[in-house]
C-alpha cells in the first residue's frame, strides 16, 4: 500500500493544476517564443492563459472640432472580440491576464479618438455625418487586428453634436428645411411625371383613334367602292337586257313588216276582232304595259296600215264590178 499516498498526491495535484475548458474561452500558452491555442478539453492553468472568446462591447464619447474650430461630441459604440490571427499582437498590448481584451480595448479607443478628431479637423460640420465617419472609422478594421490584436465585431456612430445649442439648433432648422425642400420638390416631380403620363396617354389615344378612323375610313372606301361595282354591274346587266330586249323587238317588227298578215295574229288584233264582233260601232282601246308602249305604237302604225291595205284591196274590185 506504501503507492497509494503518492497516487493520491498526484491525483490532488492534477486536480489542483488542470481545468476545463469552457466553450466560449480561449486557452493559450507559449512555446518557442509565440502564443499558440490549446485544442484540448482539459488544460494545466498555471502553463495556460484563458482568456474570453465573447465580444467587448463600449459605448465612447470624444470631444472634436470641426473645421473651423467648432467644437463638437461625437458618440460611438464599440463591439469588439480577440482576433485569432493576431493574438500576438493582443497580448502585447494587453498582457499575459484574463483581461487582455478590455486592456486592448481602451488602448485602441485612444486611437480611435485620434483618427475620430483628424477626420472632423478636415470637414466642415454641415459635411460631417454619422454615416461618412462611420464608414471611414471601420476602414481601420485591419489595422486593428494586426497592432491591437482585436477584431472589430461592430462600430456605429450613434450622433455628432455641436456643443453650442445655437449651432445645434440652426443645423436641424436647416436639416429640416433641406427636407421640407426634398419633399416639395419630389412631390412636383410626381406631378410633373403624372402630368407627362396623361399627355403620353392621351396622344397615345390620340394616335390610336386616328389610325381606327382611318381604318374605318378605308373599310367604308372599300365597302362603297364594292357597292359602286355592283350597281355597275346590275346597270350593266340591265343594259344588257334592254339592248336584247330591244334587238328582239327590232327583230319582231321586222318579221311583222314583211309579213303584214302575222298581224292578225297578234293579241292586239285578235282583241279588236272580238271588240268587232260583240260592238260593231265600239271602239277597242288596247292597253299597253310601258315597256311594251315602244313596240305597241310600232304594231299599232303597222296594224292600220295593214288594215287600210287590206280594205282599199277589198274596195277596189266593188269598184271594177
Amino acid at each position: 500500500m506504501w503507492y497509494a499516498v503518492p497516487l493520491a498526491v498526484l491525483v490532488v495535484l492534477v486536480a489542483f493544476e488542470y481545468r476545463l475548458r469552457k466553450p466560449d474561452q480561449l486557452i493559450l500558452f507559449e512555446k518557442n517564443q509565440a502564443v499558440r491555442f490549446r485544442t484540448s478539453r482539459w488544460y494545466p492553468r498555471h502553463f495556460s492563459l484563458a482568456i474570453p472568446g465573447t465580444t467587448y462591447a463600449t459605448e465612447l464619447n470624444y470631444e472634436a472640432t470641426a473645421k473651423g474650430g467648432i467644437p463638437i461630441v461625437v458618440k460611438i459604440s464599440l463591439i469588439l472580440a480577440a482576433s485569432r490571427d493576431g493574438i500576438g499582437a493582443l497580448i502585447r498590448v494587453g498582457g499575459w491576464n484574463a483581461k487582455a481584451v478590455e486592456k486592448a480595448a481602451k488602448e485602441y479607443s485612444t486611437v480611435l479618438h485620434g483618427q475620430v478628431k483628424e477626420w472632423t479637423e478636415k470637414h466642415g460640420l454641415e459635411h460631417i455625418s454619422s454615416e461618412s465617419l462611420g464608414t471611414q472609422l471601420a476602414a481601420g478594421g485591419e489595422f486593428a487586428q494586426k497592432n491591437f490584436g482585436l477584431e472589430i465585431v461592430s462600430l456605429t456612430v450613434q450622433s455628432i453634436d455641436p456643443v453650442d445649442t445655437t449651432i445645434a439648433e440652426a443645423l436641424r432648422e436647416r436639416e429640416s428645411a433641406r427636407i421640407l425642400e426634398e419633399t416639395e420638390s419630389q412631390r412636383q416631380r410626381a406631378r410633373v411625371a403624372e402630368a407627362e403620363a396623361r399627355i403620353q396617354a392621351e396622344d397615345q389615344i390620340a394616335h390610336l383613334e386616328h389610325a381606327l378612323s382611318i381604318k374605318k375610313a378605308g373599310l367604308r372606301r372599300a365597302q362603297q367602292e364594292a357597292e359602286a361595282d355592283l350597281a355597275r354591274r346590275r346597270t350593266e346587266d340591265e343594259l344588257t337586257r334592254s339592248r336584247m330586249r330591244l334587238a328582239f323587238d327590232r327583230e319582231e317588227i321586222g318579221i311583222l313588216k314583211d309579213n303584214p298578215q302575222l298581224l292578225l295574229l297578234s293579241p292586239q288584233a285578235a282583241r279588236l276582232a272580238e271588240a268587232s264582233q260583240s260592238l260593231r260601232n265600239a271602239r277597242t282601246v288596247v292597253s299597253l304595259s310601258p315597256s311594251d308602249a315602244e313596240q305597241g305604237g310600232k304594231l299599232a302604225g303597222l296594224f292600220q296600215l295593214f288594215l287600210d291595205n287590206y280594205l282599199n284591196g277589198t274596195r277596189s274590185p266593188d269598184k271594177k264590178q
